[in-house]
C-alpha cells in the first residue's frame, strides 16, 4: 500500500499514450455536456424556506384576486423644478397617449387601469366637479383609478385640464392633494411633498403590465415580450424634454443579465492573459505555457461540462468559478512542472531522462496535490449545508472542477509532457529548464525570510501570529451581512471601458441609480410588508388589535409615511372605512356595528365581512373568506421605505406580530412577511453558512490531515500544525473585511471555506515538502531552506496567477463580483504569507517537541539557536526546489 503512489506515477507515465487517449475522450463527452449550461440571475432562487416564505405563497394563493399576481408595475417617474404645472402635468398625459399608441408597449398592459398618474387624477377630479360623477359611474378615489379607461379617454383628460385657467387648476391641485384629499393622489407624489402645495419637484405615474408567468417567482416571471417593452418605454421616456426615471422588474432584470454577461466577458479574458504573462515569467518556455493553458480549457470544459450533465444553472456565483479553477490549475501546473524540472537538473551522467524524471516529480508532488484536492473540496462542499440553492451548487461546481483539475493536470498534462518532451529531446534539442525561485535568484533571498525567521526567534513569529489572530477574530464578529438588490445592479463602467472594441465594452448601466433616487423620495412599488394573521379572525376584539398595529406600525422606522403623516397601509379596517365613504348602505351597517363609537366594529363582524366582500370585492385583497364560506384570515399590507435595511423591516414588523399574538393572548396566530423579511431571512442563512462552513471545514480537514499524516508515516499534530496557519489567516482576512467596510453577501459568505480550501493547498505543500527534505537531507535547516526556495518558488508563482486571477474580478461590473474578487486576493496573500512566514515557525516548534528526532545540528540544542549561515545540501549540487 505505501507503494501505491509510486506505482500509480510509474503507470501514469509508463502508459502516457493510453492517458492522452482516456482523458481525451472523457473530455469529449464532457463537452457535450457543455453545451447544455443555461444561465440564471434570478435574485428569488436565493431564498431559503421559512414562515415568512411560507406565509407570502399563502397570501398569494388566497388574497390576491385572479389575475392580480400576473401583473408587475413599472415606475415612471417626471423630475423637474414643478412638476405640477399645467404644462408639465399635460405633457406626463401626452406621454400617456404614446405610451398608448405604441403596439409593442400597450400591447403588454393591462386592461383596466393600465396607466394612474397625477394628470388623471387631478383631471377625473375636475370631471367630477362639472358632472358630479365620473364617466364611469365611480367617484372619490375610485374615479382616480379610471386614467386608461374607455369612456374618459386621456385626450379627454388633457382637454379637461387644458379649459381651466391658471387659477381654477391651482385650486383644483390644492383640493386633491390636500392632507386629507385623495389618498392614492398623495401616493404619487414623494415623501417630501408638503400636502396642498402646488408645486413639486417630482411625481410617479404608475404602469400596470401583464406577465404571463406571474410575478410570485420574481423576475423569471417576466418575459422576453414584458421585459423588451418596458426597455422600449425608458427609451421613449428618454426622448422627452422632460426628465423621466423609468424603473421596473424587466429593466433591472435586464441590467443584472447584461452585467452578468458584460462582466464574464471582460473579466475571463483578462484572467487568462494575466495567467499567460504570469506563466511566461515562471515557465520561459513557450511549449510549457501552451500546456499549461491547454490544461486550465480541459479543466473549465469538464466542469462546464459536469454542470451541464448535472443541470446545473449557471448564477451569479458561478462567474467566480472559472477564475478560480483558472488559479488552483495554474497552482497544481507550476507545482507539476517546477518540480519535474528540480529533478531533471539533478542528472549528473548528461543523459536526458524525461520520463523518469517526471515519474520522481509526481511521486514526490503527487500525494501532496491528492490531499490538496481532498482538502479543497472538503472547504468547497461544506457549502452543502447552506439552505441557499445557488451556494450549494456554487459548493458542487467548485469541487468538482478541483478534482478535474487534479485529474487533468495529475495525469494529461505530464502525460503530454513527457511524449512532446521526449520526442523533441531525441531529435536534439535540450529541454531542462531551471526551476523558478532556486539556483540563487533575487526570488531565494526573499523567499527564505521565513526560515531565517525560523532560526533566529520562531516562538516571537507565532506569537504575533497569533495576536493579529486575535485581532483579526474580534473584527470577525463586526461584519455586517447583507443581501439587497443593489449588491447585484451595476454601477456606470469606468470611462476607460467605452473605449473596449466590441465584444468587450460594456453597455450603459442606469437602475442602480434610478433605484437610489426612487427609494429616497418615493415608495418603491411592489416592496411592502404583510401581517398574515389567522385562527379566529371573526372575534370583534381581532380588529380592535388590527387598529392597535396599525398604530404600532405608524412609529416604526420602516413604515412609509405618506405627505399627510399618516402611514401607507392597506388593513380590513382601513378598507371598510374607505367602503363606507362611497357606499351609504355599507356606511350603516358599519356604524351600527360600532356600539362605542371609537371607530371599530365590536359586533356582527362576520356579517359585515359579508357584506363589504359584496360590495366591494377588492376587499379580498385583506380578508380571505375559504371555499366553505368560512374567515381563514386577514392580511394587514404596509408600504415600506426602500432605503431601510431588511433587518430592521423583519426585527420591527416580527415585533409588531410578536405584540398581536401577546395581546391576544395566543388567540390570533400572526406572521410577518414579505421581500424585505425573505431577504432578511436570507442573510441570516448566509451568516449561518459562514459559521457552519467554517467549522465543519475545521473538523472535517483537521481529520483528514490527522489520517493522512498518521498513515504515512507522521504524527498526527503535524495535521494540527499544517492547519494552524490556515486558520491564522481566516481570522486575518475576516478582520480585513471588518476594516474596510465589506459585508457577508452572496458570494463573500463563502470566503471562511474558501480561504481554507486554498490556503491549506500553500500549507499542505509546505509541510509535505518539509517533512520530505527532512528524511533526505537529515537537518532542519537544511531541508527548511531547500522548502521555502523551492517549494516556496512554487508557490509564490502559484499565488501570483492565483491573485492576479482573482484579482481582475475587480473589474467585473457586478459589484458583488468586484468585492469578491478583491477579498479573495487577500485571502490568496495571506495564505502565502502564512505558508512561508509563520508555517516554517511552527514546523521548527514541531520538530523540537513533537516531530521526530535527531534532525537538529550539535550546536542548536534549543530552538532559535546561533545564527548560522545557509547549509547547502548534503550532496554539494544546487539545492532542491
Amino acid at each position: 500500500m505505501t507503494n501505491l503512489p509510486e506505482r500509480l506515477a510509474e503507470a501514469l507515465v509508463d502508459h502516457s499514450k493510453v492517458v492522452i487517449v482516456i482523458m481525451l475522450l472523457v473530455t469529449a463527452g464532457m463537452a457535450v455536456g457543455a453545451g447544455q449550461v443555461d444561465d440564471e440571475s434570478d435574485l428569488d432562487q436565493f431564498e431559503t424556506g421559512s414562515d415568512a416564505r411560507a406565509a407570502q405563497e399563502y397570501i398569494q394563493q388566497n388574497f390576491e384576486a385572479e389575475g392580480q399576481q400576473d401583473v408587475t408595475v413599472i415606475q415612471v417617474i417626471q423630475r423637474g423644478d414643478n412638476v405640477l404645472a399645467r404644462e408639465s402635468v399635460i405633457r406626463s398625459l401626452e406621454l400617456q397617449q404614446q405610451i398608448m399608441e405604441r403596439e409593442e408597449i400597450a400591447g403588454t398592459l393591462t386592461e383596466e387601469t393600465p396607466i394612474l398618474g397625477i394628470g388623471n387624477v387631478l383631471a377625473q377630479a375636475q370631471i367630477q366637479r362639472q358632472y358630479g360623477e365620473d364617466a364611469d359611474g365611480k367617484d372619490g378615489e375610485d374615479a382616480a383609478r379610471s386614467g386608461g379607461s374607455q369612456e374618459i379617454t386621456i385626450q379627454d383628460q388633457i382637454d379637461v385640464l387644458s379649459a381651466m385657467n391658471e387659477q381654477e387648476y391651482e385650486a383644483l391641485v390644492q383640493e386633491v392633494l390636500s392632507e386629507d384629499g385623495n389618498r392614492r393622489a398623495l401616493a404619487l407624489m414623494p415623501s417630501s411633498y408638503e400636502p396642498g402645495s402646488t408645486t413639486a419637484k417630482a411625481h410617479n405615474m404608475i404602469i400596470t403590465q401583464r406577465t404571463e408567468g406571474g410575478t410570485p417567482e420574481g423576475p423569471e416571471g417576466l418575459g422576453e415580450q414584458e421585459t423588451t417593452a418596458q426597455l422600449e418605454l425608458r427609451e421613449l421616456a428618454n426622448q422627452e424634454d422632460d426628465r423621466y426615471t423609468v424603473f421596473g422588474t424587466g429593466i433591472i432584470t435586464d441590467e443584472i443579465d447584461r452585467s452578468f454577461s458584460d462582466s464574464f466577458t471582460i473579466v475571463g479574458p483578462l484572467a487568462l492573459l494575466f495567467v499567460v504573462v504570469a506563466l511566461t515569467v515562471a515557465y520561459r518556455d513557450l511549449l510549457d505555457i501552451v500546456l499549461g493553458v491547454v490544461g486550465i480549457l480541459v479543466v473549465l470544459l469538464w466542469t462546464f461540462g459536469f454542470m451541464g450533465w448535472a443541470g446545473i444553472t449557471f448564477n451569479q456565483l458561478l462567474i467566480s468559478v472559472p477564475v478560480l479553477l483558472i488559479g488552483l490549475s495554474i497552482d497544481y501546473a507550476i507545482h507539476v512542472f517546477m518540480r519535474h524540472r528540480e529533478h531533471r537538473n539533478e542528472e549528473t551522467d548528461g543523459t536526458p531522462d524525461v520520463r523518469g524524471s517526471m515519474k520522481t516529480a509526481l511521486f514526490g508532488v503527487g500525494v501532496a496535490l491528492v490531499w490538496v484536492t481532498a482538502t479543497a473540496a472538503i472547504g468547497f462542499l461544506a457549502n452543502l449545508v447552506s439552505p441557499i440553492g445557488p451556494l450549494q451548487d456554487f459548493g458542487l461546481t467548485s469541487a468538482f472542477g478541483i478534482t478535474a483539475a487534479l485529474f487533468v493536470f495529475g495525469a494529461l498534462i505530464p502525460a503530454l509532457k513527457v511524449e512532446i518532451d521526449g520526442f523533441l529531446e531525441a531529435r536534439g534539442i535540450d529541454r531542462r529548464k531551471r526551476a523558478f525561485g532556486t539556483g540563487g535568484s533575487a526570488f531565494s533571498g526573499v523567499l527564505s525570510t521565513g526560515a531565517k525567521a525560523a532560526r533566529r526567534a520562531p516562538l516571537v513569529v507565532i506569537a504575533l501570529a497569533l495576536l493579529l489572530s486575535l485581532g483579526g477574530a474580534y473584527g470577525a464578529t463586526q461584519v455586517d451581512t447583507t443581501f439587497q438588490q443593489e449588491d447585484f445592479l451595476a454601477e456606470s463602467p469606468p470611462a476607460w471601458m467605452d473605449n473596449l472594441p466590441e465584444p468587450f465594452a460594456p453597455g450603459t448601466y442606469q437602475a442602480k441609480d434610478d433605484l437610489a433616487f426612487v427609494q429616497a423620495n418615493f415608495q418603491q412599488q411592489g416592496q411592502d410588508a404583510s401581517l398574515l394573521i389567522q385562527e379566529d379572525v371573526t372575534d370583534p376584539q381581532t380588529l380592535v388589535w388590527v387598529q392597535d398595529a396599525t398604530e404600532r406600525i405608524g412609529s416604526t422606522e420602516s413604515a412609509f409615511i405618506l405627505p399627510n403623516d399618516r402611514p401607507d397601509m392597506q388593513t380590513p379596517l382601513t378598507v371598510m372605512q374607505q367602503t363606507a365613504r362611497s357606499n351609504d348602505e355599507f356606511a350603516a351597517a358599519y356604524q351600527q356595528a360600532d356600539t362605542d363609537g371609537d371607530g371599530i366594529p365590536d359586533q356582527n363582524v362576520e356579517a359585515l365581512y359579508d357584506q363589504l366582500l359584496t360590495v366591494n370585492p377588492e376587499a379580498s385583497n385583506v380578508i380571505y373568506r375559504n371555499e366553505a364560506g368560512e374567515y381563514e384570515a386577514l392580511r394587514m399590507q404596509i408600504g415600506l421605505k426602500g432605503d431601510v435595511l431588511a433587518a430592521t423591516v423583519a426585527d420591527e414588523m416580527r415585533d409588531v406580530a410578536a405584540s398581536v399574538e401577546a395581546d391576544s393572548g395566543g388567540q390570533l396566530a400572526v406572521v410577518a412577511t414579505g421581500d424585505p423579511i425573505i431577504s432578511s431571512d436570507v442573510e441570516d442563512a448566509l451568516f449561518d453558512t459562514v459559521i457552519q462552513s467554517l467549522l465543519i471545514t475545521l473538523v472535517a480537514v483537521f481529520l483528514f490531515l490527522a489520517v493522512a499524516y498518521r498513515l504515512t508515516g507522521d504524527t498526527a499534530s503535524l495535521g494540527v500544525v499544517t492547519l494552524l496557519p490556515v486558520l491564522f489567516s481566516v481570522t486575518w482576512i475576516l478582520g480585513t473585511m471588518y476594516l474596510i467596510g465589506m459585508p457577508f453577501n452572496a458570494l463573500t459568505g463563502t470566503i471562511a471555506a474558501l480561504t481554507i480550501g486554498l490556503g491549506i493547498a500553500y500549507s499542505i505543500h509546505i509541510s509535505s515538502r518539509y517533512t520530505l527534505e527532512l528524511e533526505r537531507q537529515g537537518d532542519v535547516w537544511a531541508a527548511m531552506d531547500t522548502t521555502v526556495t523551492g517549494t516556496g518558488g512554487a508557490l509564490l508563482g502559484s499565488a501570483a496567477t492565483t491573485v492576479g486571477g482573482f484579482g481582475t474580478l475587480a473589474l467585473a461590473i457586478l459589484p458583488v463580483l468586484q468585492q469578491f474578487g478583491i477579498i479573495t486576493g487577500l485571502t490568496i496573500i495571506y495564505a502565502f504569507l502564512a505558508s512561508v512566514l509563520v508555517l516554517p515557525s511552527m514546523l521548527v516548534v514541531w520538530t523540537r517537541y513533537l516531530g521526530p528526532s535527531g534532525y537538529f545540528p550539535p550546536a542548536d540544542e534549543e530552538v532559535g539557536g546561533p545564527d548560522a549561515t545557509e547549509t547547502p545540501a548534503p550532496d554539494g549540487g544546487p539545492r532542491d526546489e
